[in-house]
Formats: C-alpha cells, sequence, structure tokens
C-alpha cells in the first residue's frame, strides 16, 4: 500500500477529518487508496500556529511513527489564483496548508481512522508499506 508521511499535528487533522488537502511543492499522478504516517519530527509547541492547530483535535498528543489513517487521494491541483480565490471561503483548510501560486493540492476523501496504528518510520514523497 503507499503511504505519505506528514509532520504533525498534520497527519492527525487529515486523520481526524479536519485538513481534507495536503499542500505540497510537487504535483503527483496517482490516484487512489494511501495510508497516512505521521512523522517521527516532533511538534515545536512554542509555535503559536502549532498551537492553534492542536485546538482542532479531541486528542491533542501527537503521534509519531505511526501510519495512523487510510484515505482516497482523489485529486492532485495545481494551485492558480482563481483555486487560491476560492480556498479563503474555507479558513480551517486555508490554516492546515501552505497555499501559495504554483503549489499542489492533494485532494483527499473517505478518511479512516486506524484502529490500530501501525509502527513505520517513513520516507520523503510517495513510499511503500508492505505488510509483514
Amino acid at each position: 500500500m503507499r503511504v505519505l508521511t506528514l509532520k504533525e499535528p498534520f497527519a492527525s487533522l487529515v486523520a481526524n477529518r479536519i485538513k481534507k488537502i495536503e499542500t505540497r511543492s510537487w504535483k503527483t499522478n496517482y490516484r487512489g487508496e494511501i495510508y497516512i504516517h505521521a512523522g517521527l519530527a516532533k511538534v515545536n509547541n512554542k509555535d503559536k500556529r502549532i498551537q492553534h492547530l492542536l485546538t482542532y483535535l479531541s486528542d491533542p498528543n501527537p503521534k509519531y511513527g505511526e501510519i495512523i489513517a487510510k484515505a482516497n487521494l482523489v485529486d492532485c491541483i495545481f494551485m492558480d489564483e482563481a483555486f487560491l480565490e476560492q480556498i479563503k471561503d474555507n479558513p480551517v483548510e486555508l490554516e492546515c496548508g501552505h497555499y501559495e501560486y504554483g503549489r499542489y493540492a492533494w485532494i483527499l476523501e473517505d478518511v479512516e481512522l486506524l484502529k490500530k496504528p501501525i509502527p513505520a518510520k517513513g520516507q520523503l514523497g510517495i513510499w511503500y508499506y508492505q505488510k509483514k
């Protein structure tokens, strides 16, 4: 199964269906099921933005080094002026990503929190997890 690693609290925001768009500097042609992995990098609890984003979560304790959700990657949209204007109508989503002309919006749907997280180190890009 393909996997996308996100830093916390962004992985938990996706897993809890608060964040539905992952923003990236690169596009992907992949569409389909994808695991969401919470990376090993620790949250900067002193960062005001991070502090605020954690308030959206019922469990503000970040997960680290675990695959925590499964989603369906349905689209990858180039961020042009029209898209950037449209995203302003969704302040929570806007706050949860890096929206800038020339970047890409990866649209995630059908997100399911895993009942039992899967320990994994993670990698850059889209990577593969094989059950042992």
